[in-house]
């Protein structure tokens, strides 16, 4: 099949990698309501057709702490993504480095900060907060001295949400011989991702975190000591102990509430990612996009709001940017796309996305990406 669209990568994904790293990168938590109001809610907001408009130059660019994007979307954080393609983080750092857009690494890559950063284009990094104080200064550092110019503290991850598509698969809830044969078995009945990552994508530990935790012999050891691990104290005032080591931009993931975003701005962060987890944390929330404008009308002016969570088109993308955000983050789209070819299908994946902006744009009159408002929408629709 010839990926036309996400939904298409996804279904090459779903063919080429084990039920139990597709299960991972697809599921959400619980019932997966949150999950699926990230799509459906973006799917119905209506776009305002404009005609008879000179649209011959659209400028798809924005700036970001001093970054120039080629278009308003980012690779967000996703954990084991060299589990998806061989060496997965690096791949997808150097397809955004390509198409002109950052790429975030997760805390729990498989990659570490060092390898991603000598591969090219330093990334964006995420940070969760962990127990372990000493060793979060000494990640923070590294991420600093491998020249990561953006910091994305993720907020809304004290405690792992309860991901039932996980104890399914059996990429959780399962150990001893029964896990063995279970990746074992998945692995044999995936011949090209047997080859592409099991064989050749090793070593398969979290290189960012392995350190704290040199007794892990399997991703999932690494999974589990991080779960036992996420600080359920974390406050506003633990932004200052960040300050500490990171200089740079601090930007804080998982917001939807307009009051968090006011403390977020009180504390002293420079932006915001409306974000839900992508469904995978308290299901029963608000999809992202509907938490949006609020968020945006009690920070936009004063802080970059970026959006995350259910965008699967450059459509979606023009439809962020109209209700306020800078630019978008995609997380599963990228993740389809790097497990069902691995770089050159995250590059033909954002020219996709790039492709239907483009549409989007022309067909609602707007020349200019960044100066994309509510007037955009239909709101009669």
């Amino acid at each position: 099949m010839t990926p036309a669209s996400v939904s298409d990568y996804r279904e090459l994904a779903r063919r080429r990698l084990p039920k139990i790293f597709f299960e991972y990168i697809d599921g959400g938590s619980y019932a997966e309501v949150t999950l699926r109001r990230n799509v459906a809610d973006l799917e119905a907001i209506a776009l305002r057709q404009r005609v008879m408009r000179d649209m011959t130059q659209l400028d798809m660019s924005v700036e970001v702490f001093g970054q120039k994007l080629s278009m308003p979307v980012g690779l967000a954080p996703v954990g084991m993504a060299g589990m998806y393609g061989r060496r997965g983080e690096v791949q997808a750092s150097a397809a955004a480095a390509k198409v002109g857009v950052p790429f975030c690494l997760s805390t729990v890559g498989v990659c570490s900060v060092e390898e991603v950063a000598s591969a090219g284009t330093p990334p964006w990094f995420q940070l969760y907060m962990l127990k372990d104080r000493g060793y979060m200064a000494e990640l923070l550092a590294r991420a600093k001295a491998a020249g990561c110019p953006v910091l994305v503290f993720t907020v809304d991850l004290p405690v792992p949400g309860a991901r039932y598509r996980d104890v399914r698969s059996g990429f959780t809830g399962s150990s001893g011989l029964s896990g063995a044969l279970n990746t074992a078995w998945q692995g044999v009945t995936h011949p090209a991702w047997l080859w592409d990552v099991w064989l050749h994508g090793r070593p398969h530990t979290l290189g960012s975190v392995v350190g704290a935790i040199p007794q892990s012999r399997s991703v999932t050891d690494f999974l589990g000591w991080i779960a036992r691990n996420f600080d359920r104290s974390v406050t506003w005032a633990d932004l200052d102990w960040v300050r500490k080591t990171w200089d740079g931009p601090i930007v804080i993931k998982g917001v939807l509430d307009p009051e968090d975003a006011r403390d977020a701005l009180r504390a002293g962060a420079q932006g915001i990612v409306v974000s839900n987890h992508g469904g995978r944390q308290l299901d029963g929330v608000r999809s992202s996009i509907s938490a949006l404008p609020a968020v945006v009308d009690a920070v936009g002016g004063e802080l970059e709001v970026f959006l995350d969570g259910g965008v699967r088109s450059g459509l979606d993308v023009l439809k962020a940017l109209a209700l306020g955000a800078r630019a978008c983050f995609v997380g599963r789209a990228w993740a389809y796309a790097l497990g069902a070819g691995g770089a050159p299908m995250i590059e033909k994946m954002l020219g996709t996305l790039r492709s239907e902006l483009a549409v989007a744009m022309t067909l609602t009159g707007c020349n200019v990406a960044r100066e994309a408002n509510r007037a955009l929408l239909d709101v009669a629709g």
